[in-house]
């Protein structure tokens, strides 16, 4: 029975090293990131992290994942909990959006996509979170179009993929502590311009809201 539980209890202990990774880098940033720093967010010798995770690049690249997944779901979810085509780009905004400076998720993706640089699959990541917070857009969108509720001036993807710029844009402008930028106003300037783009007023932003959790 032991040796039945063992890959859970594998699979658990590298989840946790995940989060405490994700931690790490909040805290450091990656530049200069070490096991003994993952280690002591896990409670854990170096030596325990390191024999689940021998390369320290695997374990980082499965903190990109986890963030990837974390934040795209949470901006699916938020478009789908609203069926007026309106609301539901306001709500894509919201969740677009860190919530403030200290926002985990958005930390983590700020500090992982800048590793693309230098990595391949760190490359991929961070591309493949664009194409997936385009096709929100695109199919929010669509959706308004169709309604009648939007009368586009430029192509889906083209408006898709700048109000995705710019969010990625002010948001690190947010977590870069920019004292003259606050999330409500960034929120705001990109719903100006979806308003401009979709010939559409759209509703006030509400307070900002999370359904991701803080995992790290």
């Amino acid at each position: 029975m032991a040796n039945m539980a063992r890959p859970k209890d594998q699979a658990r202990r590298r989840d946790e090293l995940v989060t405490a990774a994700g931690r790490a880098i909040v805290r450091r940033g990656m530049t200069g990131l070490r096991v003994r720093d993952i280690a002591e967010e896990a409670g854990l010798s170096a030596g325990s992290v390191s024999y689940y995770y021998p390369d320290l690049d695997v374990l980082v690249l499965e903190v990109h994942q986890d963030a990837v997944d974390r934040f795209y779901w949470a901006r699916a979810r938020a478009a789908e909990s609203e069926a007026d085509p309106r609301r539901r780009l306001v709500r894509l905004v919201e969740a677009g959006m860190p919530a403030d400076e200290h926002d985990p998720v958005s930390r983590v993706l700020y500090e992982t996509h800048l590793h693309a640089s230098r990595s391949r699959t760190h490359a991929v990541l961070m591309t493949a979170l664009w194409d997936r917070e385009v096709s929100l857009y695109s199919a929010a969108l669509a959706h308004g179009r169709d309604t009648g509720a939007f009368a586009l001036r430029g192509s889906i993807g083209d408006v898709a993929a700048n109000a995705v710029a710019l969010e990625d844009a002010y948001g690190l402008h947010i977590v870069g502590r920019n004292s003259s930028l606050s999330v409500p106003r960034a929120q705001q300037l990109v719903l100006r311009y979806l308003e401009t783009e979709t010939g559409c007023e759209l509703p006030a932003s509400a307070p900002v809201r999370r359904s991701r959790s803080r995992r790290y």
